[in-house]
């Protein structure tokens, strides 16, 4: 039986995808910087093994006579993606996800060193290699998808979306945000001006933070017996979902920080731990693209982290574990902060969209041949320079080299991160609908309600549906920004 064929190569798939990632998430957290060289030969061997066994050409046969068997739907729904799966896949040379790999593991190994002393001039080189083998990875699934070179690099983040639907919202909501920006730092400089923020201490040690963002991901529902807490260069969430690598990076000045990165990542982790068990080894088991994925770290930490509930039962925690006591009226100042800055994973809520928009009409500049990378420094000044007033001229470091992304090859994800906070606020909506008193809820750290819901709407449904189907049967409506810029003039407006 065919199916049964597909369900054990899905098994030993799943092996090799196990080992990739625990020892991905190693290599960026507590390998030795010696090992770099060796750890991105493994690695590329394991990706070679793994796009060899997952392209073989008989797997094609086995998909078509599945089709014809007797199946229930979870099966045939399993198969569609499947199939999907395979289309994306073969459109690659194992030759080249070798390449590919070893590169793009040594290009992030060279940026962790090389950001911290703010070197472009040795990190240029690497990158521009990195940049071509990602033209030629656009290139190759082009051909064989029917796409633009661009859309078909998206399609391995998000399945369907186009830049064609894309560029409009994003047009929009930057039109929108030139003007909410300076509201928005108007309303909070009238505020302060009313009351002046009291300044955090700078005083926090990583070990009591940390034990403080082990107890805030407990209570929103991370599994402490499968996953962990670590820190990285640049935060992430990795592992497989039975075995969860959550990371950040601590600023003993500033809590907040962290813990923001933390609650992110827990979102994450949260929709890796809450897939469907049954299917893990099967493409329906994955989570549906990353516009979903950053929908769920974003809804933990927007929607919930910003939220003044949270912080009603939150506050209690943080004098706890960090020993400063403070009042509503005190923090929400900080956790509300309307800033513009040059760091995106430090951005607020109001101005990381630009940042987002900046790396999007980019990166696609970078695939088209547009923008050549000795040229990026000089284009990414000139954006940030227009959309937030601030300038990375001779600071790389916190320009193009800040994000891990173009290092390792990730073109066309960027994107997923405005979807994402576009797709949470569209579901908090929808959850408040049902669950009008859902804030008191969180008030008392009652989390069950949130969770139940996106489980039941979000997580279980894996990837049954295409990503509008998914937010439409979710919320009942396709995506619609107006909720996404209602938040934001609700929380920071006048």
């Amino acid at each position: 039986m065919s199916f049964a064929r597909l369900d054990e190569l899905g098994r030993k798939l799943e092996a090799l995808e196990h080992a990739l990632a625990i020892l991905g998430a190693d290599e960026a957290t507590h390998m030795a910087v010696g090992g770099g060289a060796k750890r991105a030969e493994a690695l590329s061997a394991l990706a070679g093994m793994h796009h060899r066994q997952a392209t073989a050409p008989e797997i094609s046969d086995w998909i078509a006579a599945a089709e014809t068997e007797a199946l229930n739907d979870d099966q045939r729904l399993a198969v569609r993606e499947f199939r999907r799966q395979y289309t994306n896949m073969t459109c690659l040379p194992t030759e080249f996800v070798e390449r590919q790999t070893a590169a793009r593991l040594r290009c992030e190994q060279l940026w962790r060193d090389l950001r911290a002393k703010n070197d472009w001039a040795g990190l240029q080189p690497a990158l521009e290699g990195i940049v071509a083998i990602a033209r030629e990875e656009a290139a190759l699934r082009s051909e064989a998808l029917g796409l633009d070179p661009y859309d078909a690099l998206m399609e391995q983040y998000d399945p369907g979306n186009r830049v064609a639907d894309i560029t409009p919202v994003f047009t929009d909501l930057k039109a929108f945000l030139r003007d909410f920006v300076p509201e928005a730092l108007a309303v909070q400089q009238e505020r302060l001006a009313k009351s002046p923020k009291r300044p955090l201490s700078g005083v926090y040690a990583i070990e009591r933070q940390r034990e403080l963002g082990l107890a805030m991901m407990g209570a929103v529902g991370f599994d402490l017996t499968r996953g962990s807490l670590s820190v990285s260069h640049h935060p992430f969430c990795g592992g497989v979902p039975s075995d969860v690598r959550i990371t950040t990076r601590y600023k003993t000045s500033d809590f907040l920080s962290a813990l923001m990165g933390v609650l992110h990542e827990t979102g994450h982790a949260l929709y890796e731990q809450n897939l469907p068990e049954a299917w893990s080894h099967w493409p329906l088991g994955k989570a549906r693209g990353m516009a979903v994925h950053e929908s769920q770290s974003l809804f933990v930490e927007k929607q919930l982290g910003r939220n003044p509930a949270f912080w009603q039962w939150a506050l209690p925690l943080v004098e706890q574990h960090l020993g400063e006591r403070w009042s509503m009226e005190e923090i929400l100042p900080h956790v509300h902060h309307v800033e513009r800055g040059l760091i995106r994973v430090d951005a607020d809520e109001v101005t990381y969209p630009l940042h987002v928009i900046l790396r999007y009409e980019l990166e696609q500049e970078l695939i088209s041949g547009r923008l050549a990378v000795a040229d990026l420094p000089e284009a990414w000044d000139a954006r940030m320079r227009d959309y937030l007033g601030l300038s990375t001229f001779d600071n790389p470091a916190d320009g193009p080299m800040q994000d891990v992304h173009w290092p390792s090859a990730a073109f066309g994800y960027f994107p997923s991160y405005t979807l994402g906070a576009m797709m949470a606020a569209q579901q908090w909506a929808a959850l408040s609908r049902e669950h009008p008193s859902v804030d008191d809820e969180i008030a008392r750290g009652h989390f069950e309600t949130v969770n139940a819901w996106r489980r039941d709407k979000i997580w279980s449904q894996a990837s049954r549906w295409s990503t509008p189907d998914l937010l439409e049967r979710a919320t009942g409506e396709r995506l619609n920004a107006a909720h996404f810029t209602a938040h934001l003039k609700k929380r920071y407006g006048r």
